[in-house]
């Protein structure tokens, strides 16, 4: 990851999405159906700065955290290869839980899943002036995962 010719940067946090998971590969205890209050942080990027001076304007950030809070905040995270996948969804089915399904419930795949998101974002948005280059995925004050990488779109303008 190259950040050389970048200008400024600022960073955001979100806080308070308590939802469960299970990494059913684990062969200790995190096999189990536990939960965590999760955060993110995500590092933006620009070259040059916004008619108000800003690389984002964080109250722009509002349709990003709608997707944390709606994907994360009570809600269920399983991987899409969960042998009890169907058990899960039945359980969703019946109103006992809210199901997301993904790639993998870790932070690490996480951290990269809401990269994505913000980049999806600040690309449609900002035609390229911005970028996240890092997004950060936290399950408590002790451990969390990173994703770095800077879109080639944002090289490139």
């Amino acid at each position: 990851m190259s950040i050389q010719n970048i200008s400024y940067t600022c960073s955001k946090q979100f806080n308070g999405y308590p939802c469960c998971h299970r990494q059913w590969k684990h062969s200790d205890h995190c096999h189990f159906v536990h939960g965590y209050s999760r955060s993110f942080r995500f590092w933006f990027a620009a070259k040059e700065l916004d008619e108000n001076g800003f690389v984002v304007d964080f109250s722009s950030l509002k349709p990003l955290e709608k997707l944390l809070r709606d994907y994360f905040d009570h809600t269920f995270l399983v991987n899409q290869d969960d042998p009890l996948l169907e058990s899960w969804k039945s359980l969703h089915d019946q109103g006992a839980l809210n199901l997301r399904i993904m790639r993998n419930v870790g932070m690490e795949s996480t951290s990269n899943l809401v990269w994505e998101w913000a980049n999806t974002l600040l690309r449609d948005r900002d035609k390229g002036r911005t970028c996240c280059w890092r997004a950060e995925a936290r399950e408590n004050e002790c451990n969390a995962a990173c994703f770095e990488h800077v879109p080639s779109w944002f090289e490139t303008t």
